[in-house]
């Protein structure tokens, strides 16, 4: 298997708090992985450790066979510059549970700033890859709307929308629906299940069980800065080994 992500004993500290002990991970290319959890659990850490908005203190993420935010020079590694690191970081797409669009630019324009201002890519070319990214997610119509016209579902739906117009070879998703009264969740879950079939590799860290279970080809299980299970989506969900993982799945259940 081509592995697109490889994380390998990742370490974050906030003081004394061990937010991750030792995380390894390999995830295919194609393969879409949940990570569920308790609250403080580590898994938004391990997100913003891959695209290195958090550094890790120890331990080190591979995307497409390269170090994220370093380069391996004999046995050291030594920190890229800002230039490279958002180069790397451009293939890496993030969908927030804040939807962080800019408020002062149209729906339309925040998809298209990316690629413009980081790929150097024509405004006639970005426009038109903007209009069909944004029909892909169901807001074609709202392509000249501001965020402040647009229910949360829609932002988040623009958020999508914007990650993918990098062109990411890896997207992930730090609990998309959080922030969303629950009658516009399933609109953006859905956008998701779509977004699933189109083989692009996908980490969603999600408190959606059942999204979970339909999509997902692994779940991985986290508690306490360490991964407890890992396995196929749909056996991990009804057939949990760890004592751990029983205990909080039969505690999200009974709510």
């Amino acid at each position: 298997m081509t592995f697109t992500v490889e994380i390998r004993d990742l370490q974050k500290h906030y003081g004394t708090f061990h937010a991750l002990r030792g995380v390894s991970l390999e995830i295919g290319q194609g393969e879409v992985v949940c990570i569920i959890g308790p609250s403080g659990s580590g898994k938004s850490t391990l997100l913003r450790c891959i695209n290195q908005l958090e550094t890790p203190n120890a331990g080190i993420v591979r995307v497409n066979g390269d170090i994220i935010g370093y380069r391996l020079e004999g046995d050291e590694l030594h920190a890229l510059p800002d230039r490279s690191l958002a180069q790397q970081r451009s293939r890496i797409g993030m969908v927030f549970q804040q939807f962080n669009l800019f408020a002062h630019k149209t729906a339309l324009e925040n998809v298209m700033e990316g690629p413009v201002i980081v790929r150097r890519i024509a405004q006639s070319e970005a426009r038109q890859r903007g209009l069909e990214l944004l029909e892909r997610v169901g807001l074609a119509d709202k392509a000249d709307s501001y965020p402040a016209q647009l229910s949360g579902g829609q932002q988040q739906r623009v958020a999508i929308a914007r990650a993918m117009a990098m062109d990411p070879v890896l997207l992930l998703f730090d609990e998309p629906t959080s922030a969303l009264d629950p009658e516009l969740v399933s609109e953006v879950l859905q956008t998701m299940r779509e977004l699933t079939k189109s083989g692009l590799t996908m980490i969603v860290v999600t408190h959606e069980l059942g999204f979970a279970r339909d999509v997902a080809d692994r779940i991985v299980f986290m508690d306490q800065g360490q991964i407890v299970e890992a396995g196929d989506a749909r056996d991990l969900l009804i057939n949990p080994r760890h004592p751990r993982t029983q205990e909080f799945l039969a505690a999200v259940r009974s709510h």
